[in-house]
C-alpha cells in the first residue's frame, strides 16, 4: 500500500490502496487498514468491492465467518448479496440499501450471490467497511438491521446528490442506529458540480469510487481508487471534473487504541486472544443451515491501532 502527499489546502495525505484478488476472480482494493492512517474517525476498516462480473454459474461465496468488536456496514453500488447471520437473519441487499450488522460480543455471518442470480450471471459492486465500537459497547448483544433505500436520507441539488447512510451531516440524520459520532455518505456529482465538506466531524477523508475531484481553486486532481484525508477543521470544496462518485467517511476518533486481528476488533489484546480460541474450538453461534466455515488463518498479522 502506498500513500502520497500533497500540496493542496486542508489535505493530510492521499491513501493508494493495493488491489487484493481474494479468489476466483474476486477483487478488492482495502483503503482501510493502512500504514499511513490506520483509522478515520471510528472507521477502521474500508473495502472496495470488485466491480466485477461473475459468469453463469459463479458468484460471491463468502463462507460462514467470526467478528467481534465492531459493526459492519454492507452498501452496493451494483448487484445484490445475500446475507445470512447467527442470529438468524437472512437478507438480501440491493444497491442503496444498508445493512447494519453488530457484532459486540460475537456474531458470524455469511455472504453469497442470491441463488436466483447465478445461472445467467451477475455483476457486484460496493463498499463493505467495518466501525469499531466505544469501548463500553464492545461486548453488546450481536444485532443486525436492514435498511431500505426509501429509508434513507438524501439532498439532490445543483448537480449534487449525497445520500447519508450513516451519521448526520449536511442537516441531515440517518435512521441507521450508530452508537458513536460518525458519517458516512455517497456522493454523485456531475460534470463541474460542487460539494462542500464541512468541518463538523474531526476526522473525514473521501474515497473516489469513480472519476475525478479537486478542490476549488486548487491545482492537482484525486482518482479514482483514492482515500483523501483531510486536515481537521478545514472546510474544502470540492469540484468534479467529468462525472464522479464518493463516499465520505469520518467521525470522532475514539481515545483509546484499537487492536485488529483478522476479522475481530477489540481495546484489549486478551480478548482478541478469547475469540481467536473460541472460533478454533467453535464456541461462537453458527449461521443455520450453514455447515461451512472460514478457518482462523495460521498466522495472521496482529497490530494495535492508536
Amino acid at each position: 500500500m502506498s500513500m502520497r502527499s500533497s500540496e493542496v489546502d486542508g489535505v493530510d495525505m492521499v491513501i493508494l490502496p493495493p488491489v487484493r484478488d481474494l479468489g476466483e476472480g474476486f477483487e478488492v482494493r482495502r483503503a482501510l487498514p493502512s500504514p499511513h492512517r490506520r483509522m478515520v474517525g471510528p472507521f477502521i476498516f474500508f473495502d472496495q468491492m470488485g466491480a466485477v462480473t461473475f459468469r453463469g454459474g459463479e458468484g460471491l461465496d463468502v463462507r460462514p465467518h467470526p467478528h467481534i468488536g465492531l459493526a459492519t456496514i454492507t452498501y452496493l453500488l451494483d448487484g445484490e448479496i445475500m446475507h445470512r447471520d447467527s442470529v438468524g437473519s437472512v437478507q438480501p441487499i440491493r444497491p442503496g440499501e444498508v445493512n447494519w450488522m453488530t457484532a459486540g460480543s460475537g456474531i458470524v455471518h455469511s455472504e453469497r450471490t442470491p441463488d436466483a442470480l447465478r445461472p445467467a450471471g451477475s455483476t457486484l459492486f460496493g463498499l463493505q467497511t467495518w466501525v469499531a465500537l466505544p469501548t463500553d459497547k464492545e461486548e453488546i448483544d450481536p444485532a443486525f438491521v436492514h435498511h431500505k433505500a426509501s429509508e434513507i436520507p438524501t439532498i439532490d441539488a445543483d448537480g449534487t446528490k449525497l445520500t447519508l447512510i450513516v451519521g448526520s451531516s449536511d442537516g441531515l440524520r440517518s435512521p441507521v442506529k450508530a452508537y458513536s459520532d460518525m458519517v458516512y455518505a455517497d456522493i454523485v456529482l456531475i460534470d463541474g458540480a460542487r460539494y462542500q465538506l464541512k468541518a463538523e466531524h474531526v476526522e473525514r477523508a473521501v474515497y473516489v469510487v469513480e472519476g475525478s475531484v479537486e478542490v476549488a481553486g486548487q491545482t492537482g486532481a484525486f482518482a479514482a481508487g483514492e482515500l483523501v484525508v483531510f486536515k481537521p477543521g478545514a472546510e474544502i470544496v470540492l469540484k468534479a471534473k467529468g462525472a464522479a462518485r464518493l463516499m465520505l467517511i469520518g467521525g470522532e476518533p475514539f481515545p483509546e487504541g484499537r487492536n485488529i486481528y483478522w476479522n475481530f476488533v477489540s481495546s484489549s489484546r486478551d480478548r482478541i486472544e478469547q475469540a481467536k480460541e473460541d472460533w478454533r474450538e467453535r464456541r461462537f453461534a453458527p449461521v443455520p443451515d450453514e455447515q461451512e466455515f472460514i478457518p482462523l488463518p495460521e498466522e495472521p498479522k496482529s497490530v494495535r491501532y492508536p
